[in-house]
């Protein structure tokens, strides 16, 4: 009996310290990554001053989710924080107390917005940079405006930190952007944005902003790094819930919040409340392009 449980001893010790061994590992690898020096040469953007560049700025800021996450005031708050995840913030972006707008060079904010690099080199947190790599000068330049314009907020916010579990999704499955950086070829050519018109073409650049969720088929499926509580993401390709949707009902959809067949969309989980502040011409090229995607199955992202 003595053997057995000497040998057993062995063997709890064993795993422990492999358990031990692993989670070092895991913590070590993702602290590397979030760390790394990212030497990214900064293209020009003309950052505009007229007040219709400013306004239109501001329209960017909402239909790609700036507001969303930065508050209205884009301010910053604490965006996450769920034992899973850990506690995310999205940072101060004006002049104020605690914010990086006195601190941020133009530079600096084309390199964090374009290539999800902070002044210092390293790769900011879940932003989704790589979907705001593909904006055009015109847009990001408006936008630069826009942020430049907002008054200063005074609000420090603590830091972000990560949840063990999540550093783990994040190395086991690949899924997770944490650190957008990563994602981004940052010395390809820079893509060349279509036309703004009622276009597929110019319904894609748009749309680019719903692959966080959707993923980059449109499929749907649960979203990865987000907490447990949040529900999958929809099919939104021809083979899913959008249909036979026409145009009148998807812009009513992204107005109103309510599906053609009637669904209340969860505005926590669903911004249509943001999407919906798209023009009348953005929400039509959407729906043209959703409507040019192969069909998917539910799950498929």
């Amino acid at each position: 009996m003595k053997n057995v449980l000497k040998w057993l001893g062995i063997v709890v010790g064993i795993l422990v310290g492999l358990v031990v061994i692993a989670a070092a590992t895991i913590y070590g690898v993702t602290e590397y990554r979030s760390t790394r020096a990212w030497n990214v040469k900064v293209a020009s953007v003309t950052i505009p001053t007229d007040a219709a560049s400013v306004k239109w700025g501001e329209h960017v800021a909402v239909v790609r989710g700036c507001v969303d996450c930065h508050g209205a005031n884009l301010g910053g708050k604490i965006f996450i924080e769920d034992p899973a995840v850990g506690r995310l913030i999205s940072v101060n972006l004006t002049s104020g107390k605690g914010g990086i707008g006195k601190t941020f060079s133009d530079t600096d904010l084309v390199r964090a917005i374009r290539h999800g690099v902070d002044p210092s080199g390293r790769s900011v947190w879940f932003m989704p940079a790589q979907e705001f790599y593909y904006l055009s000068d015109t847009d990001l330049g408006a936008l630069i405006a826009y942020l430049r314009s907002v008054p200063p907020v005074d609000n420090e916010l603590p830091k972000s930190n990560l949840a063990f579990l999540i550093r783990t999704i994040y190395l086991l499955t690949g899924e997770v952007a944490l650190f957008p950086a990563e994602l981004i070829n940052h010395d390809a050519p820079r893509p060349v944005a279509p036309p703004v018109g009622v276009t597929a073409d110019y319904g894609k650049y748009l749309a680019v902003g719903c692959t966080g969720c959707h993923g980059t088929g449109f499929g749907g499926g649960a979203i990865p790094g987000a907490p447990p509580s949040f529900p999958p993401a929809i099919n939104i390709t021809p083979g899913g819930e959008i249909q036979g949707w026409s145009e009148a009902g998807f812009i009513k959809a992204m107005r109103s919040g309510v599906t053609p067949g009637g669904r209340q969309l969860n505005n926590d989980y669903m911004p249509w409340k943001i999407i919906g502040q798209m023009t009348d011409d953005e929400l039509k090229a959407v729906l043209l392009y959703l409507r040019s995607l192969p069909k998917k199955e539910q799950g498929s992202r």
